[in-house]
C-alpha cells in the first residue's frame, strides 16, 4: 500500500503476460474460422460455435461483438448473420481477415516463383498484400497494380516499384481505368503474379469489379508466364465478371486445404499446381 493509501499491485507477472498473449491468439484463431464458417453457411447460432470452440457462450457472445463492432458480421437473436450478400464484393477488412495463415503459406510459395532480376506483375487485394511482404529484400522490377502493394514494395530500397497511371478505386486502391490499362500493355513483363475473387473450371478465374478484371485481362496479355495465387477457399467460388478461362494460367499457387474433388478438376486443365 502506498502514502496515499491505494494498494500498489506491482508490474503483471511474465507468467500472466503469456497467458494473455495465448488468449489473445486464441480468439484471433476463433474469429477468422467464425468468418469462414459465415462465408460458407451465412448463419450462425452461439450454442453451435460454443460447441465447435468448446467455449462457454459468453466467449462467443465476446467475440461476435468484437467482429460486428468492425463491420465484420452481423449480430442475430442467437447468433451471427454474414455481413454481405454473397453477390457483391465482401470489403478488404473481412477478407483480410479470412484465412489468413493459408495467405502467409501461399504468398511465401508464390514468391518463390520469381527469380532475382526479373519484372513482375503484381495484383493487389490481401493476397497481393502477402505476397508482397513475401517479396520484400529480393532484387526485382514490380508494377503494382494496387497502391496498398506499392507502399509496401517501395519501403524496399532493393526493389524497382512502378505503378499505373490511373483511377484508384475507393476501399480497394487498386489501379483502373483506360490509363492503367495503357500502361501495363505498353510493357512485356516476364512474371504476373496474379489473385482472383473466384475459382472453377467452368467459370473460370473469376473477379467482382469490371474495372479490375479489365486489368487483369490486360496484365495476362502483357506477361510471358501467369502464376494465380489463390486459397483453398476460393475455388468453386464464383464472383460476378469473367477474367479468364484456367486454361490461360501457366501454374497456380494454393494450400493444403484444396479439395481432392478440385484437385482432379485442376489436373484436367492441363495448370501446373503448386501447394504450399
Amino acid at each position: 500500500m502506498n502514502a496515499s493509501g491505494t494498494m500498489h499491485m506491482g508490474p503483471p507477472s511474465p507468467q500472466s503476460t503469456r497467458m494473455r498473449e495465448v488468449d489473445d491468439m486464441s480468439a484471433e484463431s476463433r474469429h477468422q474460422e467464425i468468418l469462414q464458417l459465415l462465408g460458407q453457411k451465412g448463419t450462425l447460432s452461439i450454442a453451435e460455435l460454443g460447441e465447435r470452440f468448446e467455449v462457454s457462450d459468453m466467449t462467443i457472445r465476446r467475440d461476435l461483438t468484437v467482429l460486428a463492432s468492425e463491420g465484420l458480421l452481423v449480430r442475430t437473436r442467437g447468433g451471427a448473420a454474414a455481413s454481405a450478400s454473397g453477390s457483391f464484393e465482401p470489403p478488404f477488412v473481412l477478407r483480410e481477415r479470412t484465412n489468413a495463415g493459408a495467405k502467409q503459406q501461399i504468398a511465401a510459395a508464390a514468391a518463390a516463383q520469381v527469380i532475382d532480376g526479373q519484372t513482375v506483375l503484381l495484383d493487389g487485394g490481401t493476397t497481393g498484400l502477402a505476397i508482397a511482404e513475401a517479396l520484400l529484400g529480393r532484387n526485382l522490377t514490380v508494377c503494382a497494380l494496387n497502391v496498398r502493394v506499392a507502399q509496401v514494395l517501395a519501403a524496399d530500397s532493393s526493389m524497382r516499384v512502378m505503378v499505373p497511371g490511373g483511377t484508384i478505386r475507393p476501399g480497394e486502391f487498386s489501379v483502373v481505368g483506360p490509363e492503367a490499362l495503357a500502361m501495363v500493355s505498353s510493357f512485356r513483363f516476364d512474371v504476373y503474379l496474379m489473385t482472383a475473387s473466384g475459382l472453377s473450371v467452368d467459370a473460370g478465374v473469376t473477379e467482382w469489379n469490371t474495372d479490375d478484371a479489365a486489368v487483369k485481362r490486360a496484365a495476362l496479355d502483357a506477361s510471358r508466364r501467369t502464376v494465380l495465387v489463390a486459397d483453398a477457399r476460393k475455388f468453386g467460388a464464383e464472383a460476378f465478371v469473367r477474367v479468364c478461362p484456367i486454361s490461360r494460367v501457366d501454374r497456380l499457387v494454393t494450400d493444403a486445404g484444396l479439395a481432392d474433388e478440385h484437385r482432379r478438376e485442376l489436373a484436367a486443365t492441363g495448370t501446373e499446381l503448386v501447394v504450399a
